[in-house]
């Protein structure tokens, strides 16, 4: 959603403030400011509407010089996109403040500052916070302080990074429910939402934990916990290069991650594989006995990771014959649910920072499940601290919003967990072997996927004038239904629904016509002849066929079928080969259709507020 990035240093920071936002583009945004203390004294503050380079081009015409400042990418909640709604907002002259989440009481505070004289200029809940931490700062005199007593009277969910004219050199920062990073400089310390923003600056970083408040000076960082007992936090190394944040040959960062899928694929299985089984130690080192005490499954997720999740119950009950429920997080966290004797409560979470999975794990912890385990792929993230069992991707950052090496890296490390928990519930040394033995040839498999590049572009150009499209897919390909109805949507912004093909007479059907292309996920298992007589229900309507499917399934080109053969591959793994070619499918409409693929519209990348 929102991105924040703040330096405190012994050069300008102007230009540091800028590269971080323009890193955080691909989190969305609507507009962007930064405000910088200068020499003088005093903070001057630039904000634009739109991309950060039309605040580059404002700032460029009249410079800020200044050794600290904050800066922000906002993502609109409270108040349409304005200059005067974007941050960073001010309290009078003197105090700046940058602002990540929702306030949820800021009406009432607000009537309360407003009635003692506080002018307000924006639409916006965070200019409470500064109105509020001003108010603070009067009565206590101390800027860390002030900060911490306006806390107590705040609800929410919030990431702040605060400067005042007259604490030169100092920031001010603090988390609750969305994440922030401080960068460990020499002579000079930054803050963002996250790490990405920070890396041609530093690649050593301090995760701040929930409720944490530190103070960022040039020399030195003191963090105090939400028992407001000074604490030390560690400084964890950035694992990545630098490049990976650059789009290389790549028009576009989507297209690039795409392609590194072989790569990072391979990466996530690196070190969790003998020659026939897996290690379940990588989930960790107690894994073992917690595993054989499983008797049920309940993942939650959002989004793309949700569609991983409902992959992944197929696997769990086929290998380890132990039921398992699939649910969306924003929903699980509010009803009254009925948790089963001996439950693993599994969550699964691109950036681990989602806010309505982190919220249900936390919910969880209260309810009585056996354990939690985090499929994610960021390391220093709240969902892997607060998990007791983790399995890491390895797909490196990913900064096209649609998501397409997360999801794939996310299949892999979920089965590897279905793997070793099937392996305590009766899966036979046969069956492992083999599992292993294809895992290690997929990567070469999605390259093979990869190189049909060409004909899925020109298969593209069937949708340029589409409204509508229908996706379908049987068995474990359901989920891939949905995840390529959501990738095209996304992107694209043609409406796609994707349905179970068993469904289409129960009304999907009543649909289809020549105007309607029906794409479908047809690889050779016990399903394809069910599925062929879908197809013919289709092509009887006039609705014209677009079938990704296994080379020797004996389905073939015809008028009104357009056929895509992918390389054979073990059933259990079909989900993930023919996700790639669907992302490939999204991608060149987009692109056919003139769209922003890496930032579409009104989305973000990490939604980190309900």
């Amino acid at each position: 959603m929102c991105g924040i990035v703040g330096a405190v240093a012994q050069r300008d920071v102007q230009g540091i403030l800028l590269e971080g936002l323009h890193r955080l583009e691909y989190r969305g945004y609507d507009s962007a400011g930064m405000a910088i203390l200068t020499p003088n004294g005093t903070v001057q503050r630039q904000r634009e509407v739109g991309k950060v380079s039309a605040l580059a081009d404002l700032i460029e015409a009249s410079p800020i010089k200044g050794h600290s400042g904050i800066a922000h990418t906002r993502w609109a909640t409270h108040g349409r996109p304005s200059v005067l709604n974007a941050h960073p907002h001010m309290s009078g002259d003197r105090l700046a403040v940058v602002h990540n989440g929702i306030i949820e009481n800021f009406q009432p505070l607000r009537e309360e500052l407003a009635n003692e004289g506080y002018d307000f200029t924006s639409e916006t809940d965070t200019e409470v916070v500064a109105h509020l931490i001003e108010r603070c700062y009067r009565q206590t005199g101390d800027f860390v302080a002030a900060v911490k007593k306006a806390l107590t009277q705040i609800h929410g969910a919030y990431a702040l990074a605060v400067m005042h004219a007259d604490e030169p050199g100092r920031l001010v920062v603090t988390r609750e429910g969305s994440p922030l990073v401080i960068g460990v400089g020499i002579g000079e310390n930054f803050i963002a939402s996250d790490q990405l923003a920070l890396l041609s600056v530093t690649d050593r970083f301090i995760f701040l934990e929930e409720g944490d408040v530190a103070e960022i000076t040039q020399d030195e960082i003191r963090i105090w916990d939400r028992d407001d007992t000074l604490v030390e936090r560690p400084v964890s190394r950035y694992e990545h290069g630098v490049d990976a944040v650059d789009k290389g040959e790549y028009r576009h960062f989507m297209l690039k991650e795409i392609h590194e899928q072989p790569r990072v694929i391979k990466a996530t299985l690196e070190g969790r594989l003998t020659d026939s089984r897996v290690l379940e130690q990588a989930l960790g080192t107690d894994a073992g006995a917690l595993l054989e005490n499983v008797r049920h499954v309940q993942i939650v997720a959002c989004g793309t990771s949700y569609h991983a999740g409902m992959v992944a119950r197929y696997w769990i009950e086929e290998l380890a014959g132990i039921p398992c429920s699939v649910e969306v997080a924003s929903e699980y966290r509010y009803r009254k649910h009925v948790v089963q004797p001996d439950t693993l409560f599994l969550t699964i979470s691109q950036s681990g920072e989602t806010a309505d999975t982190l919220a249900a794990l936390r919910m969880a912890k209260k309810d009585g499940f056996l354990a939690a385990l985090a499929i994610c792929n960021v390391p220093g993230s709240s969902l892997v601290r607060e998990s007791d069992l983790v399995v890491m991707t390895q797909a490196g950052p990913e900064i096209g919003v649609a998501s397409t090496k997360a999801f794939t890296t996310q299949l892999i490390a979920l089965m590897l967990f279905t793997v070793a928990l099937a392996r305590h519930h009766g899966l036979p040394a046969e069956l492992e072997a083999d599992i292993v033995r294809e895992l290690r040839m997929l990567p070469g498999k999605v390259q093979d996927v990869l190189s049909l590049d060409g004909s899925i572009e020109t298969m593209a150009r069937h949708f340029v004038e589409k409204s509508h499209s229908l996706f379908l897919g049987r068995g474990s390909l359901y989920p891939v239904a949905m995840e390529g109805a959501l990738k095209l949507k996304e992107i694209s912004y043609i409406h796609a629904e994707a349905y179970p093909a068993g469904e289409l007479k129960h009304g999907p059907l009543a649909l289809v016509d020549s105007e309607m292309p029906v794409i479908t996920v047809a690889p050779n298992n016990e399903l394809l002849d069910k599925l062929k007589s879908n197809l013919q229900e289709v092509r009887a309507r006039g609705g014209e066929l677009f079938v990704f499917t296994d080379q020797h399934a004996s389905l073939h080109e015809e008028e009104g079928v357009h056929v895509m053969s992918l390389p054979e591959v073990h059933n259990l793994l079909a989900p993930i080969l023919y996700t790639v070619p669907l992302q490939l499918l999204s991608y060149h409409v987009a692109v056919l259709k003139g769209t922003d693929v890496d930032q579409p519209r009104n989305l973000a990348k990490s939604v980190t507020v309900e």
